[in-house]
This record gives C-alpha cells, sequence and structure tokens, in this order.
C-alpha cells in the first residue's frame, strides 16, 4: 500500500511494546527439519536448539520437539526467565 506521495503507509494495528521485546532470548529455539521428514503426512524429523542454553536434541516427532521445549523452559533458571 502506498500513500499520495508513492510512500508505504505505516501499518497502525503493529504495536511494539519499549519495556519488553517481542522476542524474548530465553524462549528461543532454532528447529530444523531433515530433508527426508515429510511433514505434508505429519512426519517431523530434525534437531532442535535452544538459543540461550544452547542445549539440543534430535526429535522424531512432534511430540518430541514439545517435549524438549517445555523440558527447557520450565528449567530455565530464575535469572534467565526475563530476558
Amino acid at each position: 500500500m502506498c500513500g499520495d506521495a508513492g510512500q508505504p503507509q505505516a501499518q497502525t494495528n503493529v504495536k511494539k511494546s519499549i519495556s519488553q521485546p517481542a522476542l524474548l532470548a530465553n524462549r528461543a529455539f532454532v528447529v530444523h527439519l531433515y530433508t527426508e521428514a515429510q511433514v505434508e503426512h505429519g512426519e517431523f524429523k530434525g534437531r532442535v536448539e535452544h538459543i540461550v542454553s544452547m542445549r539440543a536434541t534430535h526429535f522424531h516427532s512432534l511430540e518430541e520437539l514439545a517435549a524438549f521445549i517445555v523440558q527447557v523452559v520450565t528449567t530455565l533458571p530464575e535469572d534467565e526467565t526475563d530476558t
């Protein structure tokens, strides 16, 4: 969308919080899906790594991926829960 002068219009529905970043580093993960994973058939295989702690694991299902994320997030040290 462009305004009268050909400039992009600002999006008014996006709000940024100054006090808290949009993405918390302690809850950031990298998920790599293996080439042979057939996600279109519900087959999820890959590797996941927690950015802050660098803890990583391989997974062979969404359940294993979710279990790793829950395990990492619920065992974060107190001083890392707000970063």
